[in-house]
């Protein structure tokens, strides 16, 4: 990462959520100097059911979970207090770890969500990594994947974080992009499971 780059970075860190585990800020941070689009890292909310079951229908197209285990007959409010549970790290499903789950706000719209998970399991550490993020097809070419990550790396600080996995299919040009672009070095191309299109897996170092 550039030395301006680290800069930009640590003014997130330093403006962004400083308090992750009582859940009382969330991150709203202009990037106006980075020319980064302004978006707000905010918890998932009771009035948030219309568009994000909206991006989930436009990015289950994809074959990508926009709502993680969002289960039929499931009320809307029992939701997101299990989405509050899991970064609790309470009665957590099989395979899961503790994870803060945020939606990205623009101008009063979802425009995407990010998984940022406390530790690594197994499986996170071969393919999945600590920062899973989606844009809603919509809002993509916008500089929002940009921005969620550097925000995704201020809050994975707060969470005592100093260095975090992130990864995507080795064909997926963009997403390889943010993810250079935000500090990310590759260490190395991993087979994907069950046939599916090879990991790249790259480190960023966000420090103490």
């Amino acid at each position: 990462m550039s030395l301006m780059g680290q800069r930009t970075l640590q003014r997130i860190v330093a403006d962004t959520w400083s308090d992750v585990v009582c859940n009382r800020k969330v991150a709203e941070v202009d990037d106006r100097t980075s020319g980064l689009p302004s978006i707000r890292l905010r918890p998932l909310g009771v009035s948030d059911e219309v568009q994000a079951l909206k991006a989930q229908d436009e990015l289950a197209q994809e074959g990508f979970e926009f709502l993680f285990e969002l289960e039929q007959g499931v009320g809307w409010p029992l939701y997101c207090e299990r989405v509050e549970s899991q970064r609790l790290g309470l009665d957590l499903p099989e395979g899961r770890v503790p994870a803060t789950f945020l939606v990205a706000e623009a101008e009063g719209q979802i425009v995407g969500r990010v998984s940022i998970r406390h530790e690594l399991n197994a499986y996170l550490t071969e393919v999945g990594g600590h920062i899973g993020y989606g844009v809603r097809p919509g809002f993509r070419r916008r500089g929002y994947a940009t921005a969620i990550m550097r925000q995704s790396l201020a809050v994975a600080s707060s969470i005592g974080l100093e260095r975090v996995l992130v990864t995507c299919d080795d064909d997926n040009v963009g997403s390889a992009k943010v993810i250079e672009n935000c500090g990310g070095v590759l260490e190395n191309i991993v087979a994907g499971r069950d046939g599916s299109v090879p990991k790249r897996r790259y480190w960023v170092e966000i420090g103490p």
